[in-house]
C-alpha cells in the first residue's frame, strides 16, 4: 500500500517536456524535408489556391428567374405562335414548348364507346363497334393516330433573365451586364458568345446530349443550369455566369412505362342552348427547369490565421513521421531512444522521499488505531463474561 500511494502521486505530478536531438542521417534528413515540402505543397496549392480558403463564403443566395420565348411553327396545318405552344404563358422558371398534341373536339357528357379505361364502364356494349359503352366525355380521347411534331421548335429561342444576390456580402448581380451590345441578336455558344442570354432550343437539347426527333414526340424535361461562383477580391465585374445543360428525365430512358412528358387541359364551351363542351387537348412538351446556384467568396483575416496554423502545425507532423522511422526501423534505434528520452529527478526524487515517508507515517498511524481497538473489544468480551458468571 505505502509503495502504490507514494509511487501513484509521484508519476501524478510530473513534467514531460521535448528535447531537440540532432540525428546527422541523410536518408532521414531527405525524408523530413520531402514530407515537410509535400505538406507546404498541398496548403499552398491546394488548400489555399484552389480551395481559396482564405476567404468568407456565402451560399445562401437570392434569385429570380424570367423567360420568353419566341418562334412561330406548323402544326396539324395550324400556324402556332408563343401563345399557343407555351405553357405557362407568365414566363416562369419553370415552362414547357408543346411540340406534339393530341386534339379531341366538342366533347360533351354522355355515353359512347371506350378507348381507354379512363371513363365510367357502365356494363353495356356497343355492338356497331364492339367495345364497351362508357359514361364520360364524348367522344373519348383517342391517342392511336401520331401525328408528326412540329419541327420549326427546333429554331425556336429562349431568353434567360436572371438576378442573383448575395446577402452576406450585399452585392447583386445579372446575366445581362452593361458590356453586352446587342443583346437582342446574339446567340449563345460555350466557346464565342458564352455569356450570351438568348438560347436556341436546337443548340439546347444538343449540349444536354438530347436527341431532338425523339423528345419532340414523345416530350422530356431539360435543364439549364446557371451557376455564380464569384470572386471578389477581383471585383463584382468579373462575377459572371456559366450556364450548362443537362437532361433530367436521362435516368428513366430505359423504362418503357411512361416515356416522355406530357400533361392534359381543357377548353371549355357553352353552346346557345346552354349545353357545355370542351376541346381536349394531350400536349407533349419539352419542359425546361431553370436552375441557379451561387457561391462567391471575398478576403477575410479569420479563415486566413486559422488555415495559416493549422498548416504550421501540420509541418510538424514530418518530425512525428520521422521519430517513428528513427527509433523503430533504423540500425541503432536502441541508441536513439537513450539519446531521445532522459528522467531528471534531483529534486523531485526528495519530494518522493517525503511522500513516502508521510504516507508510511499515515499506515503506522492506521496499525496502531487498529491494535487499541482490537484491544477494547476483548476488555468489552472479558467483561460480559464476568457479568454472566456473577449472575
Amino acid at each position: 500500500p505505502e509503495t502504490r500511494l507514494g509511487g501513484g502521486v509521484c508519476s501524478f505530478f510530473t513534467y514531460e517536456t521535448t528535447k531537440s536531438v540532432v540525428v546527422k542521417r541523410r536518408s532521414l534528413g531527405i525524408i523530413n524535408r520531402i514530407v515537410q515540402a509535400l505538406i507546404i505543397i498541398y496548403f499552398v496549392g491546394y488548400v489555399f489556391l484552389y480551395e481559396k480558403a482564405y476567404q468568407d463564403r456565402d451560399t445562401g443566395i437570392e434569385s429570380a428567374v424570367m423567360t420568353k420565348v419566341k418562334g412561330f411553327g406548323f402544326y396539324d396545318n395550324y400556324l402556332m405562335d408563343v401563345a399557343d405552344y407555351v405553357i405557362p404563358p407568365q414566363g416562369a422558371s419553370v415552362f414547357c414548348i408543346i411540340t406534339r398534341m393530341v386534339i379531341t373536339h366538342n366533347q360533351t357528357h354522355g355515353l359512347c364507346h371506350e378507348v381507354g379505361l379512363s371513363y365510367k364502364i357502365t356494363g353495356k356494349c356497343v355492338t356497331k363497334v364492339q367495345r364497351c359503352e362508357i359514361e364520360g366525355w364524348c367522344p373519348a380521347e383517342d391517342d392511336s393516330k401520331r401525328t408528326p411534331p412540329m419541327k420549326e421548335a427546333e429554331n425556336f429561342t429562349i431568353f434567360i433573365k436572371n438576378s442573383i444576390r448575395f446577402p452576406h456580402f450585399n452585392v447583386t448581380r445579372g446575366n445581362i451586364g452593361s458590356m453586352m451590345e446587342n443583346k437582342t441578336t446574339c446567340l449563345y455558344n460555350p466557346v464565342s458568345n458564352p455569356s450570351c442570354p438568348i438560347f436556341r432550343v436546337g443548340d439546347v437539347l444538343e449540349y444536354a446530349g438530347a436527341n431532338f426527333s425523339s423528345i419532340a414526340s414523345r416530350g422530356g424535361e431539360i435543364g439549364i443550369n446557371i451557376g455564380w461562383v464569384c470572386n471578389l477580391d477581383l471585383g463584382e465585374k468579373k462575377c459572371l455566369p456559366k450556364y450548362s445543360f443537362t437532361q433530367l428525365d436521362s435516368a428513366f430512358k430505359n423504362i418503357t412505362f411512361s416515356k416522355g412528358f406530357n400533361f392534359r387541359f381543357a377548353k371549355y364551351f357553352m353552346s346557345e342552348d346552354g349545353r357545355e363542351y370542351r376541346t381536349l387537348h394531350k400536349a407533349f412538351a419539352i419542359r425546361f427547369d431553370i436552375l441557379v446556384s451561387g457561391n462567391a467568396g471575398k478576403f477575410y483575416i479569420v479563415p486566413t490565421l486559422i488555415n495559416i496554423v493549422a498548416a504550421c502545425t501540420s509541418v510538424g507532423l514530418a518530425t512525428i513521421f520521422c521519430d517513428i522511422i528513427l527509433l523503430n526501423f533504423l540500425k541503432g534505434s536502441d541508441q536513439y531512444k537513450a539519446k531521445k528520452f532522459e528522467e531528471v529527478s534531483l529534486f523531485f526524487s526528495k519530494c518522493c522521499f517525503c511522500l513516502h515517508f508521510c504516507s508510511s507515517i499515515v499506515e503506522m498511524q492506521i496499525k496502531s488505531f487498529r491494535v487499541v481497538l482490537s484491544e477494547i473489544i476483548h476488555c468489552r468480551e472479558t467483561y460480559r463474561l464476568i457479568s454472566l458468571q456473577w449472575w
